[in-house]
Formats: structure tokens, sequence, C-alpha cells
């Protein structure tokens, strides 16, 4: 790029604004009409060039200024937020019923909002591809708009000198002269904003007085954890840093820890749960509103197995256990790196269902033979000897009437309902009995047998969340990295007071990025007891 010679000898690089060195104005890079030559110098980041002013030959720097424009970023961070609130109005599909197809789930249950909502890919927003790449985005915005303003920041106040041309002294917008100025005045000023604790440097007799340059950065600080936090929320989408899954786990039984690659098993030695006093005031009416009772702690014990050795197909693991515990809100159970967390419950689903046959015209209901229907391990035939048996031809373990045609919502024994074939010695063909909870259901009233229930047997399901979280050290890293770069941006300030002796006495001139009344002050304590007069705001004078 064409390279710019400053009068004073510094080269500087093309669409600079200010010498890097002197500060004058480099007059083929401003649009200055008239009068506008004493207008105030626009001293945003001190007129260096930016390379997204000066390039645009290539895609590389086309995509360069894109990406570096603030208005860019902070559409791509309203995008973000828009994607974010949709993603919450409908739930995700790992909270979905597990035994539904997610596509049918969604249509069905919400309409046509539901079906664009499915197909828009919100049910799995925050690993869906166009949701990463807006992330993704954003930071790189963030890389290119820190280092775009970053480095000819840093460069140009590195090499500014305490001799300033006198065109940016002038159009500073706290300046000042002041005729027949003897030494001991400037001396005694210096020494002031020594105290004020400016760092003074001298060039010729001109002397820059400056302190806290360092706040100037803190924006970049910002960017820096802002960064580390979007790299976490990336991350998050790996299951090596992060994974959350669900696992239902009834009592008595031992499953499969998800995401485990079937190294580890749990199982459910009981799940318990305890409820407010009805009587107590603070819940009472809470308890009446709701008609439930409301839990004040539910916790499941259980006890987690490793796998030994090499699992042989078709035969069940050897399992050795290694830990055993409470689980409960907030307190999880931990094996290696991933917590087992206590989330939700299913009281009183059904386990086992014992049935009798008998006569229908027998008032005694005496039993021709008893069977027992495991959930957990459903048969589809019972011999119940002396040539009676019974065929289970239907299993609806949450039953309901769907247009009058039996069907379940789920897979879970919640509501069970049968349909038996039932075959006798004196029968040519065979009878059907519908039997649910608490009603029998047989098409015919002239069966010569029924099934009756002569017993249940109820557990609890215990929900547990599977979580693994190796990204929450970066989050908190990230934030405190960022709080850092907002303290340091807002509670110092960059101050640069100017002064230079001219024949006719001596020119002052101050700057700062925020707060100029502070910097005022500090002139008004370094100037006190001079003949120097206190600089103008020109600003107000207009």
């Amino acid at each position: 790029m064409e390279k710019i010679k400053c009068e004073c000898g510094h080269v500087n690089p093309e669409g600079t604004v200010l010498c890097e060195a002197c500060g004058k104005p480099i007059e083929r890079n401003q649009h200055i009409d008239g009068n506008e030559k004493n207008k105030l110098l626009n001293m945003r980041y001190e007129g260096s060039a930016r390379r997204s002013q000066t390039k645009n030959r290539n895609i590389v720097d086309k995509i360069w200024i894109f990406f570096s424009s603030v208005k860019v970023g902070v559409w791509l961070i309203v995008l973000t937020l828009i994607a974010s609130i949709i993603g919450t109005l409908l739930p995700q599909e790992m909270y979905i019923p597990q035994n539904v197809e997610p596509a049918q789930h969604y249509r069905d249950q919400y309409g046509l909002f539901g079906q664009i909502y499915y197909q828009m890919g919100f049910h799995n927003l925050y690993s869906s591809w166009w949701y990463i790449l807006l992330i993704a985005s954003i930071g790189v915005s963030l890389v290119i708009c820190s280092i775009d303003r970053f480095v000819p920041l840093y460069r140009a106040l590195k090499r500014q000198k305490p001799k300033r041309h006198s065109n940016f002294i002038r159009r500073q917008r706290l300046f000042g002269k002041t005729e027949a100025v003897k030494s001991e005045d400037i001396n005694k000023a210096v020494s002031r904003l020594k105290k004020k604790r400016y760092k003074i440097s001298e060039e010729n007799g001109h002397i820059l007085g400056e302190k806290g340059r360092f706040s100037r950065w803190g924006p970049y600080v910002n960017h820096i954890g802002l960064i580390i936090v979007l790299i976490a929320a990336l991350l998050r989408s790996m299951s090596t840093f992060y994974i959350e899954d669900y696992v239902w786990v009834r009592e008595g039984e031992t499953k499969v820890i998800p995401q485990t690659d079937g190294q580890y098993y749990i199982k459910n030695n009981d799940f318990l749960m305890d409820v407010y006093d009805e009587k107590d005031e603070r819940y009472a009416e809470a308890i009446e509103k709701t008609g439930e009772m409301i839990p004040s702690n539910y916790e499941t014990k259980a006890e987690i197995y490793e796998v030994k050795g090499e699992t042989i197909a078709g035969q069940d693991p050897e399992l050795t256990k290694i830990n055993e515990g409470e689980i409960r809100v907030n307190e999880p159970l931990k094996i290696d790196d991933i917590s087992l967390y206590q989330a939700s419950y299913q009281l009183n689903e059904f386990q086992k269902m014992s049935f009798k046959l008998h006569r229908s015209d027998d008032e005694d209901e005496t039993p021709l033979g008893e069977f027992t229907f495991d959930m957990s391990d459903p048969k589809k035939e019972y011999d119940l000897g002396n040539g009676y048996r019974v065929e289970v031809d239907e299993y609806y373990p949450e039953f309901f009437m769907d247009d009058g045609v039996p069907d379940t919502k789920s897979k879970y024994p919640k509501k069970p309902a049968f349909i038996f074939f039932v075959y006798g010695p004196d029968m040519e063909d065979y009878e059907v009995n519908f039997l649910t909870i608490g009603a029998n259901l047989n098409p015919h009233n002239n069966n010569q047998y029924k099934i009756s229930v002569t017993g249940v047997d109820m557990r609890d399901v215990t929900g547990l969340t599977v979580k693994r979280d190796h990204t929450i050290p970066l989050f908190i890293v990230g934030a405190i990295i960022f709080m850092l770069g907002v303290i340091q941006g807002m509670y110092w300030y960059h101050r640069r007071i100017w002064i230079h002796p001219k024949e006719e006495g001596v020119w002052i001139a101050a700057h700062t990025n925020k707060n100029w009344f502070g910097l005022k002050k500090d002139l008004e304590y370094s100037l006190e007891g001079t003949e120097i007069k206190i600089p103008d705001d020109q600003q107000e004078l207009k």
C-alpha cells in the first residue's frame, strides 16, 4: 500500500488521518472545506489507519470489511438472541417423549407452527449447524473488530511524541494560550501533574503528561472474555466437553447409563419422596389450589456398576459395584467426569398384575387358573393347566380410546389395558376378554369365562439427568476477563495534557476518552497558583 510521509519525517500507512508521530492532520484523507480546517479533531482511534478502511482489493479484504463492521456484529448478536428466544417457545427434542417420532410430535401437538419449528431445526437449536454458525460468526466478528482497531491504536499511542504539530494542539477540545509565562510556572505545573500520577515525557521543552492509557484496552479485554465464552459455547456441541442426556430407572431395575458406551450401569434400589404437611400454613393454600401434595424432597438410592472384561453378545455383562449413594436435586452422584442429577419422577407405575380365570356364572368366582403379567417381561401366552390357557392378543401400557379404537399414549405402564383370548377344554373357539383398571370392556356379555384382577404390584420410577460439562471453567474464566475489561474501561480514563512553549508564550491542550469534568479538575489543580490560563472548552464555546 502507498505510504504517507509527514513533514516530521514519520512514514504513515495509507489511510492515516492524523500523523502517528506529530499528530498533523493529513488533509488528503479528510473532507475539509473552508473553516472546517479549524474544526475539532476526531481523535477516534487517534486518527490511525484501519485495515478495513484502506484495503478493498480481494475477497479476503471484503470479508474483513464485512466482519469489522460494528453494525454487522450487533445484527449477528440480535439474530442469535431472537433464535434463542424462539428455541424456548417449544420443548427441545430431548424433553419430548422418547417413544414418539419428533416430526410427528411437533406437528400433532403444536400444529403448523410446530411443523415449521421442527423443519427449521429449532427442536435441536443449540446443536443445529446454523446456530453454531451464528455463534462462530459473532466470534469471528469480535476477533476482526478487535484486530482492526487495536493494532493501529496501539501503534499510534506507542509512537506519539511530546512535540505535536501546532494544528493538532490548536484543534483539541481543551485548548488555551498564555503569553509571557515564566519557566517556574511551567515547572510548578509539571510537578503538580506528577503528584496526580501523570507520566511526564519531554522533547525540546515540549511536555506531555499522560495517565490511564491502559484503560483504552478495556474494550479489547472485554472482547477476549466474550471470545472465550463463545468458544465454550461452541465446545458444548462436542460430546468430549459436554453431554446432557436423560434416563428413567424403575425401582429394582439396573440400566445402562447413557453416553458411557455401555461401560457403566445404575441400579435404582429405592425412590423416596417427602411432602410438605398440608396443615402447614405456608403450603396449605398451594396444596389446596393444585389439589396435589408438594414434595419437600425426593431422592434415589442408587448403586453404580462398571462392566468388567469383555461382553459377549447375547450374554449379560459382568458388573462390579464401584459407587453408591443418594441422588438429590443439586446433589449429584458422580462417576469419573459424569454427574447424575435427580430431575423427575413417576409415582405408582404398574409393575405386575395378577389375574384369575373363572366362570361367568360362578358367584363365588372360584378360580380355574391364575397367572401374573409382568410389565417388564410380558409373555404372549399363559398355560393355566387342565386345558385352560390365556393368550395376550393386545397390550396397551397407557390405554386410551381414539375414535372408538383402543390405543396407547406411551410405552410406560401408567394405565394398562389388555385384550385376552381365553381357550378352554370345552370350547371349540376362543372368547375375548377386554380388561382395564376398574372396568371390563368385553365386546359380548355372553362369555362363558371371565378374567378378573386379583392383585397389583406398583413401583416408582426416577428420572435422572446424565451430565458432563467441561466448559464451565471456560465460561467462568471468560466472565472474569470480561468483568475485568468492564472495570478497566469504566473506572479509569486515558488523559493527556500537552504543554507547548511558543515565542509568544505557552500553549496548553488536553484530551481524554471520557470524563472531561475530571480532566478539567486536574488542569485546575495543576495550574493553580501559576500565571498559566486554564484552557477553554472549545466545544462549549461554539
